[in-house]
């Protein structure tokens, strides 16, 4: 099961990552990450770029909201979203996480 912490500043979860893959998605869990696969390489911030691009489109949450926070230079990496303004309001975190147990349950359901 994804781990996912609520905090004042918004909610946190732990994704792997797999750059330079054939193609980019979310594709199920791994040790209680997410797995993302990203076709770009891990050179100049581009695999971290668009990691946030892609949850960022898989929640349909602006680009801002979405910041790594641990883990810049590795595969494991600490996600935080914050509230588009102020802070997350319990309705806000509960929409969120359902969103990402449903987008780690559907995407560990799709993988042979």
């Amino acid at each position: 099961m994804l781990e996912i912490q609520t905090g004042e500043q918004g909610i946190t979860f732990w994704v792997t990552v797999q750059p330079r893959a054939s193609k980019t998605g979310i594709i199920g869990l791994h040790d209680k990450a997410l797995k993302i696969r990203l076709t770009a390489p891990p050179v100049d911030n581009a695999a971290n770029k668009q990691c946030v691009e892609v949850l960022s489109k898989a929640l349909g949450r602006p680009k801002s909201t979405i910041e790594i926070v641990a883990g810049q230079t590795s595969r494991q990496k600490q996600v935080r979203i914050r509230a588009k303004q102020g802070t997350l309001s319990t309705q806000e975190q509960s929409e969120l996480k359902a969103k990402l147990t449903a987008l780690a349950g559907d995407a560990s359901q799709k993988t042979p």
